[in-house]
């Protein structure tokens, strides 16, 4: 699954002509305990220009652990506490599919703009759909217009659906990776959001 996303993170970013993460400063929102920006860093990004936000201390504690060289702060995606334009790539992975008030959802991705430079990219990592976590609710790419007009945006299907992965990919990998190609069985979608100039 990792493998499959890190490929796609790498061919949107090449398609949208992010080639050196080195000079980007980088916003994630809802960092957890720092594994994405972690593969950022692997893909390139500098330590010190990378910033992660998330409303847990306990899992922003085991961040700063895995990332002793970036800045990461206690934040509601809502009020982010960072001047406008502040970012040339902000990213998100499945943290806006655990937010279920429609309204919350709406005033992050206001912020998320806001703090977005003109003519760069926001990368999402989500669920379309997740029937067996009631915690969260999948987002539609429908949804996602919604969320944010007058961006232009790429997306496909990815990450085979997890119970499926679990099942299959310890014994029968091949096949798992063959049934990825099948979009109605994946279940995220990976969409590139790029804010007008």
């Amino acid at each position: 699954m990792l493998v499959t996303r890190q490929q796609a993170i790498k061919e949107f970013l090449e398609c949208f002509g992010v080639s050196d993460l080195s000079k980007l400063r980088i916003l994630e929102i809802g960092c957890g305990s720092g594994g994405v920006l972690k593969e950022f860093i692997e893909l390139g990004a500098e330590p010190s220009n990378i910033l992660g936000i998330d409303l847990l201390y306990d899992r922003l504690r085991i961040a700063n652990v895995n990332l002793p060289n970036s800045f990461l702060a206690v934040a509601d995606g809502q009020t982010l506490p960072f001047p406008s334009y502040s970012f040339d790539l902000i990213i998100q992975f499945t943290a806006f599919s655990s937010i279920l008030n429609q309204s919350i959802k709406a005033a992050m991705a206001a912020e998320v703009m806001r703090v977005l430079k003109p003519g760069q990219g926001f990368l999402w990592y989500d669920f379309i759909w997740n029937p067996l976590n009631r915690q969260t609710r999948g987002i539609p790419l429908s949804e996602i217009r919604q969320l944010f007009p007058g961006t232009q945006r790429a997306s496909r299907r990815i990450t085979l659906v997890p119970p499926l992965s679990r099942l299959l990919i310890p014994s029968f990998q091949p096949f798992a990776e063959e049934l990825t190609k099948l979009s109605f069985l994946n279940s995220h979608l990976i969409v590139w959001i790029q804010k007008p100039y």
